[in-house]
This record gives C-alpha cells, sequence and structure tokens, in this order.
C-alpha cells in the first residue's frame, strides 16, 4: 500500500507534467487502452475467463472508473495537479459512507465520524484559499470541484466492488471491467472534446510507458487484489499518504506554490481520512 500510494501521487504529476504535449484525456484512454491488452493477454496466459452473472456488475464499475479519470483529465487542465491529488483522494470519505449502508463490517462508530465532518472541513478551507484575492479564478475553483466529484466516483466503484459479484471475481477481471470502460468511454471523447493532442516526444512515450504498464497495469492489478483479501476501512488508513506524496511531488516536479490555508485544508483533511479509515 505504500508504494502504491507513492505511485498513485505520482500518477498526476506525471499527467500533468506533458499536459502541453499530450493531452491528459488521451493519456488516460491510450494508457487504458494498452494495459487492457496486456491483461486480456495474462489473462489468456492463466486460463481465465469472464463471468456472464458478473457483467452488469462490471459495466457499473468500467463505467464509475471511466468517469473518475474523465473528471481528473478535466481537473489537471484547470488547477494544480496536487490540488486535485488532495481532493481525488478524499474517496475514502465517500467509500466509509457508501460500505457504512452496505455492510455491517464496515459500519461508521462515533470517531469514523467525526473524521469524516474534519475531512469535509478541509476540503472546505482548502476550496476558500485565493477567493480574498485574484490568486484564484472560477477556472481553478471548477477544477478543485471536478477533483472532489473524481473521488466520489472512484468511492463509488470502491463500494461497487465490495458490495456486487465483483467481490467475488479475481483481481485481473474487476481490473478489466474498469480499464475497458476507460478506454471505451475516454477515447471517443478525447476526440469529441478535442482533446486529442500528442506529441510523439521522448518525454511522453516514457510518460505513457509509466502510465500504461506501472499505474494502470501493476498498481490497479494491486489494488484490486488487496480489496478481495481486506477491509476496505484498513487499506483506507493508508489512502492519507497519497495526496501527501502527491502535494510534495507536485512542489518539487512541477514547482507548484502552496499556500498556508491550502496546506491547513489539506492536514485537515488526512487527519479526517486517517481518523475515518483507522479500524
Amino acid at each position: 500500500m505504500l508504494l502504491l500510494c507513492f505511485l498513485w501521487g505520482l500518477q498526476q504529476v506525471s499527467l500533468k507534467s506533458v499536459a502541453g504535449q499530450a493531452a491528459p484525456m488521451l493519456m488516460v484512454a491510450l494508457r487504458s487502452g494498452v494495459a487492457l491488452v496486456l491483461l486480456a493477454g495474462l489473462m489468456r496466459w492463466r486460463g481465465e475467463t469472464l463471468d456472464r452473472a458478473r457483467w452488469p456488475a462490471g459495466a457499473v464499475a468500467g463505467a464509475l472508473f471511466g468517469l473518475e479519470y474523465l473528471l481528473v483529465a478535466q481537473a489537471l487542465q484547470l488547477t494544480q495537479a496536487s490540488r486535485v491529488v488532495v481532493f481525488l483522494y478524499t474517496s475514502p470519505l465517500f467509500t466509509a459512507l457508501g460500505l457504512h449502508w452496505r455492510l455491517p463490517a464496515e459500519r461508521l462508530d462515533r470517531r469514523r465520524w467525526a473524521g469524516i465532518v474534519l475531512a469535509f472541513g478541509g476540503i472546505a478551507l482548502a476550496f476558500l484559499e485565493g477567493m480574498d484575492g485574484a490568486a484564484r479564478d472560477g477556472r481553478a475553483l471548477l477544477g478543485d470541484l471536478l477533483g472532489v466529484m473524481a473521488g466520489l466516483a472512484m468511492g463509488a466503484t470502491t463500494v461497487t466492488i465490495r458490495c456486487t459479484r465483483l467481490a467475488a471475481a479475481p483481481a485481473t477481471e474487476t481490473l478489466l471491467y474498469q480499464l475497458l470502460g476507460a478506454f471505451v468511454l475516454l477515447l471517443p471523447l478525447a476526440w469529441v472534446m478535442g482533446q486529442w493532442r500528442f506529441e510523439p516526444t521522448a518525454a511522453v512515450w516514457a510518460h505513457l510507458g509509466f502510465q500504461s504498464l506501472v499505474v494502470s497495469f501493476a498498481s490497479f492489478l494491486a489494488w484490486c487484489w488487496l480489496l478481495r483479501r481486506y477491509l476496505a476501512s484498513r487499506l483506507g488508513a493508508f489512502a492519507f499518504l497519497t495526496p501527501l506524496f502527491g502535494v510534495v511531488l507536485g512542489v518539487w516536479l512541477l514547482g507548484e506554490a502552496l499556500t498556508p490555508s491550502f496546506v491547513l485544508g489539506s492536514l485537515l483533511v488526512l487527519a479526517g481520512i486517517g481518523l475515518a479509515s483507522k479500524s
């Protein structure tokens, strides 16, 4: 989980760093397609097949996963990568709320409710940053909002996996549905929305390789495997590290600026996630 959190914090920074040469939406679509081919080859080599009884749940998970990265791609064009990471990985809060109503083992107690309230207070504080000056505009605030909505979609994907027939599915099958959903949704949308920019430079190919092989194939496969073996709330205890990595990497690699209110809001979000996720 520690390694996964680092990789997930880095993925938004990677997409943002080459956004001027390759549109984030197209990059996510391409990485999903590459990882999909690799995964299909792995499943064929293992002799794995898809269970038709899980197709409806798989379609829902795939659509939500595609929606998550549609929102992420749009957010990255409007606001800083470090902010997108923080808002995206509020997903454990939405996961905790969803599972509270669906699974008895994941019920929220007073401490976890307090964590959720604290985290959402931090989100509000982070949103307010810069509203009293000219540092932030409507585009940046919209990007922040899209980041939170992506976190909601990510949380809904996790709830779908845990509360449907996908809970008993192999990690490879679960991931296949998600990659297929992202590829089918984002590739045509990238063309329709004019986000078809792709300059075949060495940097772009390197980032696409990282996004395809490491993020979409290896890390997501590991995450699906973990979800089948551990409570989502216990895995969520590590989730606060992802936005922490993302902020540090965004400042270090992209030179993004931090303001006191955003830092304080982020710390409240991390503390709230820690309380809400702690078993």
